[in-house]
């Protein structure tokens, strides 16, 4: 490539493409199916596939792939190639305007929830054209959403795009009540910030629980870590910035905006931060960095880790959701505005979404529920598992005077009352952030802050977009009844701060202050996953999801079915692990080191002929003690694995690894990481923490 510029989304069937290969009534055909989600007519559907497959085999691609995202929280494609054979024994590159449009997979290995049984195997996949096709390693990749014989949604993608149709006909209705009728469209629009750990690849493989569980079971603290607040935008190693060219260049070709790259507070710790997009399409954008990520360190003699947290005594890894309300006309709805009319507009949709957080706290809290993060959440490096809302002083103040109907004494003397005076002078970032916040206001947007690096974002923006639609549609029903408009609006929005500013906290959520405050405040603290999980089903939450088309009551037990059992999974992998490392390798590690210091002690006192107590035997007596009790907590832990099998529903499975196997695994790695701390790192059989963390240079 020349340059950049030219670079950048090269490898993507984007609309410069389609403008250039489309005749003119296909490529309008096109943009009002990707606009309004109208029927592709199949010969059109042809003429798109014809130019996207000629687009491709110019790029060097000789396959092509429908690339859905199943409930494994990955992504899956199945690759065809595009030749077909011709009768006189050769081949031509055909690619359908059907093959485009629909592909058949084999859905019986993929999480299901009950949705199907294992010999109901036939899947869907169906092309998402609002979400461009793209060309990732010799494969044209087309976006799809994946769905069961029945009907049912069997990913990720189906439920958000059903979601953003919600919020949008929800908030259409609100700006039309405000006089806007030029909108046509809504979207909320994400940009995801990515951290993740770069570790050398040889280090890597030589540790079983990084390369099973994608984080480190066992390990003691090293000398130095984050103390000296050192790593955290400091300048970048030579291969750590040999590896984010490569992978820059990658994700450019690809048309991601990889905009922001440095260190993070943790040594080997970095962050990736993309431009805003559509959400759909910054799903889709997550999903293919933390794949190219993973890739590109590979080819660059490294490993990335998306763990939420794996390493103990430092950071982990979140991934700040940044959410967002825009129109097509290119109005942020969540930007305070600089006339009376706009800024009662800004205060409408802003109270829609605090009161969506505060009432459904439990749906966001399961939105970053997993395994991994619950070693993260509440960790003095993410927000607490307590669902709160930062807004800022001055907004906050801006709330409490509307509340009681009285004048802002801030910057400036003003009236509140809603659409008639203008609010004061609001500048995007007239506050500092509080990265305590799971939920903090910064200017325009929301910084969700609690999703872990490793999730997909389709989890917690679907359900942002969900609650919001709800209480816009609330808010419609109730204002387009209204006799005085500028009356019921007032009433409105005074009444739901009113209800609702318990979500409001500007303070350090870390504190234990904050989590007695937040229960007499009624909050829910849904510490674990298998906490969290139950009210996914509630009826309420049913009923609301079905309300917006965005579940029925099936899929969304079977979602909840899901997600457990991928908590329980995780977690049993883990003590399979942690029971086979200690078992196979550390304890024989540890005998061998008892017989050496034994054979040392025997010699020491031959030669010295003395009898007084050697150093080696308090190590001795230290190290068989620990031995000792490693192969009792290895016992107890295969002991008790062995009854998660007599649990008969998956919500008992995960409340007895939580409350049983996990307590039995941190007891393990507390022998074990004690035997580390005595052994010389020449008989431990695994890189120690400071190998790792500092192995890239």
């Amino acid at each position: 490539m020349s340059s950049i510029s030219d670079m950048f989304g090269s490898f993507v069937f984007n609309d410069r493409v389609m403008r250039e290969r489309l005749p003119k009534e296909t490529y309008k055909a096109l943009r009002k199916t990707m606009a309004e989600g109208s029927t592709l007519k199949p010969d059109v559907a042809g003429v798109v596939a014809n130019a996207m497959k000629d687009w491709a085999i110019e790029k060097g691609a000789t396959h092509f792939t429908h690339w859905f995202q199943p409930m494994t929280g990955i992504t899956a494609e199945k690759h065809d190639s595009f030749i077909s054979p011709t009768a006189d024994g050769n081949v031509i590159m055909e690619f359908s305007g059907k093959e485009l449009e629909k592909g058949e997979s084999d859905a019986s290995s993929f999480p299901s929830g009950g949705l199907r049984a294992t010999f109901e195997a036939r899947g869907y996949t169906a092309w998402d054209p609002t979400s461009y096709a793209f060309i990732k390693e010799g494969t044209l990749c087309i976006p799809t959403v994946f769905c069961s014989y029945g009907g049912e949604a069997l990913d990720k993608k189906t439920p958000l795009l059903r979601s953003m149709e919600a919020v949008n006909r929800q908030a259409l209705r609100i700006l039309k009540l405000f006089g806007n009728t030029q909108v046509r469209h809504v979207t909320t629009t994400v940009g995801a910030e990515q951290e993740y750990f770069l570790i050398d690849r040889e280090v890597f493989l030589k540790r079983k629980d990084l390369v099973y569980t994608g984080r480190t079971l066992f390990g003691t603290k090293p000398p130095k870590t984050q103390e000296l607040d050192d790593h955290y935008f400091g300048s970048l190693k030579t291969r750590v910035k040999g590896y984010m060219k490569e992978l820059n260049e990658e994700l450019w070709k690809l048309g991601i905006m990889s905009k922001t790259e440095h260190n993070e507070a943790a040594p080997a710790q970095h962050e990736l931060a993309p431009i805003y997009c559509n959400t759909n399409i910054a799903t889709d954008h997550n999903q293919i960095i933390m794949d190219v990520m993973r890739k590109v360190a590979e080819r660059c003699s490294l490993a990335c880790l998306l763990h939420e947290k794996p390493f103990a005594s430092v950071s982990g890894s979140g991934k700040h959701n940044n959410w967002s309300l825009s129109t097509d006309t290119g109005v942020n709805l969540l930007e305070p505005g600089s006339s009376p009319h706009e800024n009662a507009q800004f205060l409408l949709f802003l109270c829609a979404v605090i009161k969506a957080v505060d009432e459904h706290q439990d749906l966001l809290r399961i939105s970053a529920a997993s395994a991994g993060n619950d070693n993260r959440l509440g960790a003095s490096e993410a927000p607490p598992a307590v669902i709160s809302m930062f807004l800022g002083t001055e907004l906050t103040e801006i709330l409490e005077a509307i509340e009681k109907g009285s004048a802002y004494e801030g910057k400036e003397k003003v009236d509140m009352e809603i659409g008639v005076h203008t609010m004061p002078k609001f500048p995007r970032d007239n506050t500092d952030r509080n990265r305590t916040s799971p939920f903090a206001f910064t200017g325009n947007k929301f910084e969700y802050r609690m999703p872990g690096s490793n999730m997909s974002i389709s989890c917690p923006n679907m359900i942002l977009n969900t609650i919001t639609a709800d209480v816009l549609m609330e808010f419609a029903d109730q204002l387009e009844k209204a006799e005085d408009f500028k009356a019921e609006l007032n009433s409105l929005i005074r009444n739901t701060i009113m209800k609702h500013k318990r979500i409001i906290f500007n303070g350090n959520g870390y504190t234990d202050e904050w989590l007695e405050e937040a229960k007499k405040r009624g909050l829910l603290n849904l510490p674990t996953t298998p906490d969290a999980l139950p009210y996914f089903i509630k009826e309420e939450n049913v009923a609301l999801f079905a309300r917006h088309g965005i579940f029925t009551r099936t899929e969304l037990q079977s979602r909840y079915e899901i997600l457990l059992e991928n908590y329980c999974k995780v977690v049993n992998i883990e003590a399979n692990t942690m029971a086979e490392m200690a078992k196979r390798d550390i304890l024989p590690a540890a005998m061998k080191y008892i017989k050496f210091i034994s054979e040392t002690i025997v010699a020491l006192k031959t030669a010295l002929l003395s009898a007084d107590r050697f150093p080696e035997e308090e190590i001795l007596s230290d190290l068989t003690e620990c031995v000792s009790k490693l192969y009792k907590a290895i016992n107890k832990l295969e002991a008790d694995s062995d009854i998660i099998k007599d649990k008969e529903t998956f919500l008992e499975k995960a409340c007895y690894l939580r409350d049983v196997i996990i307590c039995d695994m941190d007891s393990l790695r507390e022998i074990a990481d004690r035997i580390e701390e005595i052994m010389p790192s020449e008989y431990y059989p695994y890189p120690n923490y400071g190998d790792i963390l500092f192995s890239v240079m």
